[in-house]
């Protein structure tokens, strides 16, 4: 027999992943040059230099079976100090190697995360908008997955919103900043309030409440924005962070789970943390991406956010003097635009009827609102204007 549950999450795919596969199979009928797709956040800058000298010097100057060998579950040791030293020099703070674990990119360090805090009864709340997958994540390990409503006007946090949801049930609040989809950056004025009201029902429910700190985009900011280390400011906070915004590596999947010293239960709860990607299948994440992680850490790489500044100021831009609605995105490569009618669903198909393909933000708690990722070519953006401007013209 074939698991339903199963059966039925593998039949509906991400609504992402279905506009992305429509816009290649649309390519192919009129041309690449008139399909407008704005639906995945795919790195659309190279790699730093710094990462592809590292490949280079580590496949022809290291033993091949040292780099493409089996480590250790949580990663070969030199490699969790480096992970470690960088963290340290760059936020003043105090991670030792013994707290990293390498994953095969954020999603696995998320599940074995919330795996590890599964017990009966728990749930996690999600605040909106959010990434979809985190709903999968929450609810195939046995938890119930709480969303707490977005604050539409900034697209900070809602604490009344917030502080209605938390339960004694409550394990963890997950936070995404840089945010995907609206590319908001929380304050640290938001992630005190925040982290005064988890240490607050902490007390009163008598458990910890983790936050879990998911941040592929934590590199990518702009307009001077400062990302706070979320550990800094509320210590019961475990980091999910992944390599492939940062350094243009997707396809490669590296990224670890900080679980600091600061967080409640921490040495049991990396034991759990190691536990639970044992049962996903984890061995270890892929050898010679660790040590390429490693040294691009080292060497301080980082990424050229010059095409991707240059994209999110011609496109908010651009659609605000249309009359389009929407947050200044200030990190990630993401875009939240309200409706022109309210609902994002029927404009994003009136939007696929012109082939461009944006993403309705239903599935991200925000069916009023739409997505466009800005990591894109900008002379599709130059070519798409005219689209949009259309669009909004037909509606009011």
């Amino acid at each position: 027999m074939i698991s339903e549950a199963m059966y039925a999450l593998g039949a509906k795919k991400s609504c992402i992943r279905e506009l992305f596969e429509y816009g290649m199979r649309q390519s192919a009928v009129v041309g690449a040059e008139n399909v407008y797709d704005f639906s995945i956040g795919n790195p659309s800058i190279p790699a730093p230099q710094k990462v592809k000298d590292a490949f280079v010097r580590l496949l022809t100057e290291r033993d091949s079976l040292e780099i493409h060998g089996y480590t250790p579950a949580a990663g070969r040791m030199d490699a969790r100090e480096a992970i470690a030293e960088g963290l340290n020099r760059r936020y003043n703070v105090c991670i030792r190697p013994q707290n990293i674990f390498f994953t095969c990119g954020a999603a696995p360090a998320l599940v074995a995360l919330i795996r590890a805090l599964a017990v009966d009864g728990a749930e996690i709340l999600a605040i909106a908008p959010y990434f979809p997958e985190y709903r999968p994540f929450v609810e195939s390990n046995g938890m119930r997955f709480t969303i707490v409503p977005a604050d539409t006007d900034a697209f900070q946090i809602s604490f009344s919103a917030l502080e209605a949801q938390l339960t004694p049930h409550t394990q963890a609040v997950i936070v995404n900043s840089p945010n995907n989809p609206s590319g908001v950056v929380y304050t640290e004025e938001t992630l005190r309030r925040l982290g005064a009201i988890l240490k607050r029902k902490s007390r009163e429910y008598g458990h910890f409440i983790y936050i879990i700190a998911d941040e592929p985009y934590r590199e990518l900011a702009y307009d001077g924005v400062k990302v706070p280390f979320i550990p800094s400011v509320y210590p019961d906070t475990v980091v999910c962070y992944s390599f492939s915004k940062s350094l243009s590596l997707p396809g490669e999947r590296i990224g670890y789970i900080c679980v600091p010293d600061c967080a409640a239960e921490s040495q049991k709860l990396f034991t759990a943390v190691a536990g639970a990607a044992r049962t996903i299948g984890h061995v270890c994440a892929p050898s010679l991406l660790q040590l390429v992680a490693a040294e691009a850490v080292q060497a301080g790489a980082c990424p050229d956010l010059e095409a991707y500044d240059r994209n999110r100021v011609m496109l908010y831009e651009a659609l605000t003097s249309y009359g389009y609605q929407c947050v200044k995105p200030t990190g990630a490569f993401y875009m939240f635009v309200k409706a022109p009618d309210g609902d994002a669903a029927a404009f994003s198909e009136l939007a696929k009827g012109e082939n461009l393909l944006i993403v309705p933000g239903g599935d991200f708690g925000c069916p009023e609102f739409f997505r466009i990722s800005t990591c894109v070519a900008p002379e599709m953006i130059e070519r798409s204007l005219s689209v949009f401007k259309r669009l909004i013209e037909s509606i009011n």
